[in-house]
C-alpha cells in the first residue's frame, strides 16, 4: 500500500492551496481518509479526516480547510484557504479501514509534502 501526496508549495498568508492524496495497493472506498501535518519543534497533529460519516476537522482549521475524495481515483484532497504562517508544516495522508481519529494510529502513511506560509 502507497500514499503519495503532492500539491504542497510556497504561499502567502491569504492565500490556497490543494494538497492530494493518491493510493495504491488496495481500494481505499470505504476507508477512512485523513490529513495531520507537524511543523518544525512540533508534535504531529490532526488536521481533518474523512469517512462515510462525512468530515471532521481540527478546530484551528476548521472554516478554512476542507477534505474531499474520489473513490474512483481512490484519491483524498484538501483544499486548504485563507492560509496562515501558522499553518506551515509537512502535511501527512493517511488511511485506514477501521475508523478515524483524531490520534496518529492510522494504519498507512504518506512521505510527506512540505507548506510553507509566508507573512
Amino acid at each position: 500500500v502507497q500514499l503519495v501526496e503532492s500539491g504542497g508549495g510556497l504561499v502567502q498568508a491569504g492565500g490556497s492551496l490543494r494538497l492530494s492524496c493518491a493510493a495504491s495497493g488496495r481500494t481505499f472506498g470505504t476507508a477512512a481518509m485523513g490529513w495531520f501535518r507537524q511543523a518544525p519543534g512540533k508534535e504531529r497533529e490532526f488536521v481533518a479526516a474523512i469517512s462515510r460519516s462525512g468530515g471532521n476537522y481540527a478546530d484551528s482549521v476548521k472554516g478554512r480547510f476542507t477534505v474531499s475524495r474520489d473513490n474512483a481515483k481512490n484519491t483524498v484532497y484538501l483544499q486548504m484557504n485563507s492560509l496562515k504562517p501558522e499553518d506551515t508544516a509537512i502535511y501527512y495522508c493517511t488511511a485506514d479501514p477501521a475508523g478515524w481519529s483524531r490520534s496518529g494510529s492510522w494504519a498507512y502513511w504518506g512521505q510527506g509534502t512540505q507548506v510553507t506560509v509566508s507573512s
